[in-house]
């Protein structure tokens, strides 16, 4: 495994995001991220690993969408 770790611009630019949403995730230790001085580091294999466990469980803070209902074929 490679230690690679990326810049905030990096980081933005992998995950094509914004410099000010990957901000926010790090300041809120909602991603993972390591501050050195006063920058932000990421290393990408935790970010990667950190997408996949959450790729299903936030959708960016938006509304939740409802769900349809669901029709019967037949049904009055």
């Amino acid at each position: 495994m490679t230690d690679k770790w990326l810049d905030i611009k990096q980081i933005a630019r992998y995950l094509q995001a914004s410099k000010e949403k990957i901000y926010k995730l790090a300041q809120r230790g909602k991603m993972p991220a390591s501050k050195f001085g006063k920058e932000w580091r990421f290393k990408r294999e935790l970010v990667d690993l950190w997408l996949l466990k959450n790729q299903c469980k936030e959708n960016d803070g938006r509304k939740k969408v409802k769900k349809r209902p669901k029709y019967r074929v037949g049904a009055d």
